[in-house]
């Protein structure tokens, strides 16, 4: 088994999350005046933090999206925090905020440049049409992500839900192009 170590990189963790009751934007928009909310345009607000760098969609049903964290951990404290300060500015929210990990992208690198038209043919589950976009589209099935493949050996993966599935699926990967022989090393 070849000893394989690519480094990987978590870009971006999004997450959803509700409150289980309606809020009232405006109301938001008056504690917090920083909040961009344009009814007219989108639906939602977005209620930006600085730490942990986020942005997060709030919406009158009581629904959030938040995005921009670099990890699970990241991306439940943000929703928390959030919460807490729409609580300490007098929005009434009642029970515990509910989260989910809908996301995660991560980039990667395997250290050496990969023969893409090699690799169409070793991995099934692939689309390659390099006049379309320069990278290889593999559909991975166990963990189920899709990862873009580049001919410099860069990677980025997407649709994982836990972040052991990125490494899970970067180590797969990896051992199977080392082992297919499709990775050069300069």
């Amino acid at each position: 088994m070849p000893k394989v170590s690519a480094t990987v990189n978590i870009e971006n963790v999004v997450a959803s999350a509700t409150l289980k009751q309606t809020i009232d934007l405006n109301s938001v928009v008056k504690a917090f005046p920083s909040v961009e909310y344009k009814p007219e345009q989108f639906p939602g607000l977005v209620f930006r933090l600085k730490k942990p760098k986020t942005a997060t969609l709030i919406f009158h049903s009581g629904k959030m999206v938040c995005t921009g964290a670099k990890s699970a951990r990241l991306v439940h404290k943000a929703v928390r925090k959030v919460v807490q300060e729409l609580k300490d500015n007098g929005i009434l929210i009642v029970g515990k905020v509910e989260i989910t990990v809908q996301n995660i992208v991560a980039s990667a690198s395997v250290g050496g440049r990969i023969d893409l038209e090699r690799t169409v043919y070793a991995l099934s589950h692939t689309m390659y049409e390099p006049e379309q976009f320069p990278g290889l589209i593999y559909r991975m099935a166990v963990p189920k992500v899709v990862i873009l493949l580049f001919a410099s050996g860069k990677l980025v993966c997407t649709g994982a839900k836990k972040e052991e599935d990125v490494y899970e699926a970067v180590t797969k990967l990896h051992i199977r192009l080392e082992v297919e022989n499709l990775l050069a090393y300069e």
